[in-house]
């Protein structure tokens, strides 16, 4: 049983959560992931999608127990992904999210979104895993994450420069999509 079986049901409301979910722009963004688990009484599961719609909210239903709900679920393997491009010296972090942006139609790139949601969180979740599977990437992942931001303290926007500088980084500027 996974930790969250201990709730009849969970909900992620993107705009009533801080943390790890503050970056989410909810005037723009306003999901509810709702999850239930096998024990999740299925009228109340409806009554909250109900609930999560009429307060303008685009009501996600998930009809099983899922780690990190949809979204991490999707964006965390980016972000991975993109920080092994990186340490493998495949690219910079200007041309991976380029390539992302360019690519998808995408407002950011996967560096843009890391600077958003915390170089600390980036650190914390590599380290993680290079310590449950002492995969060496994802060490090099942290070592990089620590020694080259977090030791400066760049820790992204929310202390004015990350992988790029704030307010006005450079995928931001006009004509970086054609450079």
């Amino acid at each position: 049983m996974s930790p969250m079986s201990s709730r009849s049901l969970c909900i992620r409301l993107s705009q009533m959560t801080k943390g790890e979910w503050s970056w989410i722009i909810i005037w723009k963004n306003n999901t509810a992931e709702i999850m239930k688990h096998p024990g999740t009484d299925p009228k109340v599961f409806e009554e909250v999608i109900e609930f999560a719609q009429a307060i303008g909210m685009v009501a996600l239903p998930l009809h099983k127990e899922q780690p990190g709900y949809i979204l991490n679920s999707l964006l965390v393997p980016l972000l991975e992904a993109a920080q092994l491009l990186l340490i493998k010296e495949v690219a910079d972090v200007e041309t991976i999210d380029k390539t992302w942006m360019v690519a998808t139609g995408a407002p950011l790139g996967p560096f843009a979104i890391l600077d958003v949601v915390g170089i600390n969180t980036a650190y914390n979740i590599g380290h993680a895993k290079a310590v449950a599977t002492g995969n060496q990437e994802f060490e090099k992942v942290a070592q990089l994450l620590k020694s080259a931001y977090i030791d400066k303290g760049k820790l992204g926007r929310a202390t004015g420069e990350g992988f790029y500088k704030y307010p006005n980084p450079t995928f931001m500027e006009p004509g970086f999509l054609q450079k």
